[in-house]
């Protein structure tokens, strides 16, 4: 692919000033499309995004090492994996550096909780991740987006919506409306955020809550660093088996409640999501939450790039299926072999992890959550594949979990 000339200024090269080093010290601190069917009662805290079925699909699969650098082998293997139109008006234009991976790459990344009792078209997308990979292709940010943060939602005619003012959150569900199913949620939800950020996007992918604890099953464990005791609302023990709190109360049972201990371990699955998901009880709650969702990506991509993990083909293989199975990947256009070959430079340790508003909550005139001055130039940054400088200008917005 040619270089477009129009292309934002490349980062800093490895080790010159302003990049951010790949491993940052702690600050403090402890497939398919959507299901259809009727709905029944909603969860009040929805799953979190799953979000990283994408690192099992891209990030995850780029340590170097000889058995991902081949494309032949990549475009066999993702070619399980569901590919659809979810970025519609909000790709990057060519003035951007559309359909070209020689510059910086900014993605998507939305979380989806779908059972499959819950209508296609009445579902939110509460984890919103923009991951960001600047010119040199070595290192990568994540930033997460609040989900109550307001938004001005444009109209979108394939959904039929008028556009209007909502939770950011409701973008996705005022997208896949009326036959829009999940592509025209992520649509309008991309749409919103460029027209909030200013970024547009090379890619997206739509994360279900069953294939990322597939992916972490698949791993063994992960390494997760809880800064705060938190009771789970979600999960509690049966017989010493950990079950949904709504299937556990069929069974009649006594239920002692899953509780967090401050501390770091290697969780399975379960665990490590049900962490992932809380917020109440935490004193930044869905701030924290954010944070912590952020740590078990990064530990994921970690895992699955140490030990031999990626060298394995039964292994690898493995871990391309469960991604498979409930990830809905965009590349923009550009071939999925193309795609991961051009990340094989970025590993688990290279993540970089992003707060807005310093990690609590900052509302507008009207009292509702908002992004502040420090966030949108952070996103301005991005745009200009400038944030390795603005990080080193500002850490505070570097999150502060450890990992």
């Amino acid at each position: 692919m040619p270089v477009q000339t129009s292309r934002r200024p490349p980062s800093p090269q490895p080790g010159a000033p302003g990049r951010v080093p790949p491993i940052i010290p702690s600050q403090g601190g402890a497939g398919g499309r959507g299901p259809g069917g009727a709905r029944k009662r909603r969860r009040k805290d929805p799953l979190w995004a799953r979000l990283t079925l994408i690192f099992g699909a891209v990030l995850m699969m780029t340590s170097g090492v000889a058995i991902v650098g081949v494309k032949a082998f990549i475009g066999k293997a993702t070619s399980s994996i569901d590919q659809g139109n979810l970025l519609g008006e909000a790709g990057k234009t060519k003035a951007e550096g559309g359909k070209n991976l020689k510059g910086p790459i900014d993605m998507l990344l939305l979380g989806v909780d779908a059972r499959k009792s819950w209508a296609a078209d009445d579902v939110r997308s509460d984890s919103i991740i923009i991951l960001h990979i600047p010119a040199t292709h070595d290192q990568a940010y994540l930033i997460s987006i609040p989900r109550d943060t307001e938004a001005h939602i444009p109209a979108f005619e394939k959904s039929g919506y008028k556009g209007g003012t909502d939770k950011i959150n409701a973008a996705f569900q005022a997208g896949a409306r009326n036959g829009g199913g999940w592509e025209g949620g992520a649509q309008l939800m991309a749409k919103t955020i460029k027209g909030m950020t200013g970024i547009g996007f090379d890619g997206a992918a739509i994360i279900n809550f069953g294939g990322f604890k597939k992916i972490i099953d698949t791993l063994g464990t992960v390494h997760i660093c809880v800064s705060h005791e938190v009771k789970s609302k979600h999960m509690s023990y049966v017989d010493g088996k950990p079950m949904w709190n709504s299937d556990a109360e069929k069974l009649h049972k006594p239920m002692t409640a899953v509780v967090h201990k401050a501390g770091c371990r290697d969780m399975k699955g379960w665990e490590a999501l049900d962490y992932a998901r809380q917020r109440y009880g935490l004193p930044n709650s869905d701030y924290d939450r954010q944070q912590n969702q952020q740590q078990l990506i990064k530990a994921m991509a970690k895992k699955a790039t140490e030990k031999g993990m990626l060298t394995n083909p039964i292994k690898l293989n493995q871990l391309i299926k469960a991604a498979g199975e409930s990830l809905i990947l965009d590349t923009g256009g550009v071939p999925m072999a193309d795609f991961i070959f051009t990340l094989k430079g970025v590993t688990g340790n290279d993540l970089v992890t992003l707060r807005t508003n310093g990690g609590t909550y900052a509302t507008n005139a009207n009292g509702r959550e908002s992004l502040n001055d420090l966030s949108m130039r952070m996103f301005e940054a991005v745009t200009k594949d400038d944030l390795a400088n603005f990080v080193v200008a500002n850490p505070r917005v570097l999150s502060t979990r450890k990992s």
